[in-house]
């Protein structure tokens, strides 16, 4: 039974703030409205209102977007440390705060003489606990994890505003959401993208919601518990702070309401769809939609939208697709865009389209007017939500581009994208295509699979572009610092594009198959270190041999493709041959040299990472480990216990390198002697020492000419595809005298 004072805190308003993200405080208001609460007023993230304890109750349950619901006890003005504790002594908090409970005070804002927010909740926390002292209560203690009581205290224009945390978490969590990807969206700001959106659609019999790039399945989750009525806190595991007002009769009442609604929702005939090219993404969409009980109502699959054909229209997609964060994705990130307006005018005729986007001058690339644009926040990052119609009257830009490669998978739909190539684009495009012409006739001649395409030809088009098959590896050479990032920009959209097209009309490889990336000086163990992106691992062929290559997980690719020629001499010359491979990388060289006849192959590296990768490509190529061995070690520390004696050893360091696990920090130019010399010593009489670096600026010790028969190497080790670029390695053959 509730007592007197109860019913006079359920019968009297209470004046309560409403938190929210910012721009979506005109959404708020209406929940407000819907449930009950008197002079809402709008204010920046939030909302202001009066309500009695059922009507904070229905928000706390009910509302989709607000984040806390702040009982407001005390506001006035403040200026220093004395004002603020004088201000937070008004408050009776023996009204609010048991003895023996805990509290947590969380403070934003501030003053000239308030700085630090720490010591503000700090001043407060003084206040309540001094005056509990007073009143010879026992203290309230402090709890950061789970207190009783949350307080929270904000400054603005010299204004406290004082109050405490009715529910004691942040409202936009909801317990199915226990795993989540990169760049998360808050489950609050979904539920906002889907409102404006017009979900859901209660005027479509079978409303169909598909994200295409689903992520870990957030807008589709909160789009099915929207369709379902099923209210956000039945899906939340936390219930009320420790708060002595609070009712448990009056929340029981309005749960039993949200378990009504949920229940009378069940004849919904809709269904949300999601794919994405990540199957981890996919696993955790799965997973988190089972836990939120909507399972049965959203269906995943993994794909791209090349992938991606839908058997029945869609009414409404929605997406947030991915921002360029790392330099040289903006390009991809604007061809994802153009693929995207492709995807939507050939699978999504009639249905709404709801796009999510930081960068909104990008939606000019899906082809599509929209009709409406919602300014909102991501985090702290400005966004917008375009909408639009896609229909015959709002597409811009018709459908157009080259049609699917003949190799593409039956039944899939790759999506056809046209870039209008300018001036810049389409000088670029002719350069591609007259290299195409001649190293592409040269490659396929020599039987070449992998090969480089272009090497900075054209120097305000710095790019080194691979053929891997088909597979294209891109690679932006840094920029000088007197190129502004605007121009670098501009010329990196230009190269991309083109090659796009280049590629999709010569060699029917569509852009999905082509990887961008960056390319500068790596100090240290950063060559090793894997991206942000996994990639695919897929097969090429290089003569007698297969390697496996992967063009996004690491900044190198596994095959260096300079080197081609000298991996072929050594596969012609290592018959018989015991072979040493030093810096082996991913033992390309070994390989090849197994494959040729060598009695016996060590390969030697630091790195754990490509030492797998070489045993990989021993498997691949069907070799028998038993007489190959793969080495974890740093060279020079192996050279100098090594006891074997070598026929033939490749001797390929990088430029400069050190690590955790070793002392030895390698410097090429200064330590090329020493290293050689411990070559020769494990060198066999007849041998032979094939030495190749990629220092610029090498320039071979003299005295090593005098101890033993050096001949440079480097024209014949150098193929035509990289003839504009000699500089590119240089090798050297060394033998006893």
């Amino acid at each position: 039974m509730s007592s007197p004072q109860d019913n006079a805190q359920q019968a009297s308003a209470l004046s309560l703030f409403v938190t929210c993200s910012k721009g979506l405080e005109g959404l708020l208001e209406n929940e407000l409205r819907d449930c009950g609460a008197q002079q809402v007023r709008q204010s920046v993230a939030g909302v202001y209102c009066s309500a009695d304890l059922r009507i904070a109750y229905r928000l706390i349950m009910f509302s989709r977007l607000c984040n806390r619901v702040i009982l407001l006890l005390a506001e006035g003005p403040v200026l220093d440390a004395d004002d603020l504790y004088d201000s937070a002594s008004v408050v009776d908090w023996s009204e609010h705060l048991l003895s023996g409970h805990t509290l947590l005070v969380s403070a934003a804002g501030g003053t000239e003489q308030l700085i630090h927010t720490q010591f503000i909740a700090q001043r407060i926390k003084d206040a309540i606990v001094d005056q509990f002292r007073n009143k010879g209560l026992e203290r309230p203690n402090v709890s950061r994890d789970a207190p009783d009581l949350l307080i929270h205290a904000v400054i603005k224009k010299d204004r406290l505003s004082l109050g405490i945390d009715l529910a004691g978490v942040s409202l936009h969590r909801r317990h199915y959401r226990l795993e989540q990807g990169e760049a998360p969206l808050k489950e609050t700001l979904a539920a906002a993208l889907l409102m404006r959106a017009g979900w859901p659609q209660r005027e479509h019999p079978k409303p169909l919601l598909y994200d295409p790039m689903c992520g870990s399945g957030t807008l589709l989750i909160e789009g099915v518990l929207m369709a379902l009525d099923i209210a956000p806190g039945l899906v939340r595991d936390s219930g009320l702070t420790r708060w002595p007002h609070h009712r448990a009769d009056l929340w029981q009442e309005v749960r039993q309401e949200a378990e009504a609604r949920k229940i009378a929702a069940r004849d919904w005939q809709g269904m949300a769809m999601g794919s994405d090219l990540d199957p981890r993404a996919i696993e955790r969409a799965r997973r988190n939609a089972q836990r939120a009980g909507v399972e049965a109502f959203v269906r995943l699959t993994e794909g791209g939208l090349a992938q991606t054909h839908l058997s029945e229209a869609p009414s409404l997609v929605i997406c947030n697709p991915p921002y360029a964060e790392r330099l040289g994705e903006q390009t991809e990130v604007e061809l994802l865009y153009a693929e995207l307006g492709a995807w939507l005018r050939d699978n999504a005729m009639g249905a709404t389209a709801a796009i999510f986007t930081a960068k909104p001058e990008w939606g000019k690339l899906l082809g599509i007017h929209s009709h409406k644009q919602y300014a909102l926040f991501n985090g702290a990052l400005p966004a917008k939500l375009l909408l639009m119609r896609v229909n015959e009257d709002s597409i811009y830009t018709k459908r157009q581009g080259v049609e699917a490669p003949p190799n593409a998978e039956q039944g899939a739909s790759v999506a056809a994208v046209q870039f209008e190539l300018d001036n810049g684009a389409q000088m670029f495009a002719n350069r591609l295509r007259k290299n195409l012409r001649s190293l592409g006739k040269w490659a396929r001649t020599q039987g070449h699979e992998c090969y480089r395409l272009y090497d900075a030809d054209m120097p305000e088009y710095s790019f080194a572009i691979d053929c891997y098959g088909t597979h294209i590896h891109m690679q932006e050479y840094k920029a000088p610092a007197t190129i502004s990032e605007e121009d670098a920009a501009q010329r990196r959209r230009q190269a991309y594009q083109a090659l796009c097209v280049v590629m999709q009309d010569s060699l029917q490889i569509p852009p999905q198959q082509i990887s961008l990336k960056v390319r500068e000086k790596q100090k240290g163990s950063e060559q090793y270190r894997p991206t942000r992106n996994e990639g695919e691992d897929f097969v090429v062929h290089e003569g007698e041999a297969r390697f496996i290559v992967n063009l996004e997980r690491y900044l190198d690719t596994g095959l260096f493709l300079d080197h081609r020629p000298i991996r072929q001499w050594i596969y012609e010359h290592s018959r018989n041959c015991h072979f040493l491979n030093l810096y082996c990388y991913t033992a390309t060289a070994s390989v090849h040299a197994a494959l040729g006849g060598a009695l016996s192959t060590t390969s030697v590296d630091l790195s754990r990472t490509y030492l797998q990768w070489a045993q990989r490509n021993f498997e691949l190529n069907n070799i028998d480990l038993r007489e190959h061995a793969l080495v974890q070690s740093d060279c020079l520390s192996f050279l100098q216990e090594a006891q074997q004696e070598y026929d033939l050893i490749f001797l390929d360091p990088p430029t400069f390198s050190n690590s955790k696990s070793t002392e030895n920090v390698l410097d090429i130019q200064r330590d090329h002697q020493e290293l050689i010399g411990h070559c020769m010593r494990v060198l066999a009489p007849n041998g032979l020492l094939i030495f190749s670096n990629n220092h610029r600026r090498f320039i071979l010790d003299e005295e090593l000419n005098e101890s033993f028969l050096v001949q440079d190497c480097s024209p014949a080790s150098i193929d035509k595809d990289f003839a504009r670029n000699p500089k590119i390695h240089r090798t050297w053959f060394i033998r006893h005298r």
